[in-house]
């Protein structure tokens, strides 16, 4: 399965990290939002897992924005880790 093989690949790297950690929830959203945008791409009906991927979404952007808040540095290496978008600031 794909999120063994990327959690995997990323527990490698990282030993010292727990599974709580910010940045490991952000990174099973990640997967998450994925594997649901690519679900979405052949079932556009399927307004349940829109739903989910809309409160995915969500989820993932409040830690984000919780993590830029907290520890800029790790914010900016995990966004560049998992090549997702910067959060826009007001």
């Amino acid at each position: 399965m794909v999120k063994n093989s990327f959690i995997s690949a990323s527990s490698q790297e990282e030993k010292e990290k727990k599974k709580g950690s910010v940045e490991f929830q952000v990174l099973r959203f990640t997967n998450k939002i994925r594997r649901l945008t690519s679900h979405l791409e052949l079932h556009k009906k399927d307004y349940l897992s829109q739903m989910g991927l809309l409160k995915t979404l969500g989820k993932r952007q409040r830690l984000l924005a919780y993590l830029s808040k907290k520890n800029r540095v790790r914010y900016k290496e995990l966004i560049v880790k998992l090549d997702i978008k910067e959060l826009k600031t007001h």
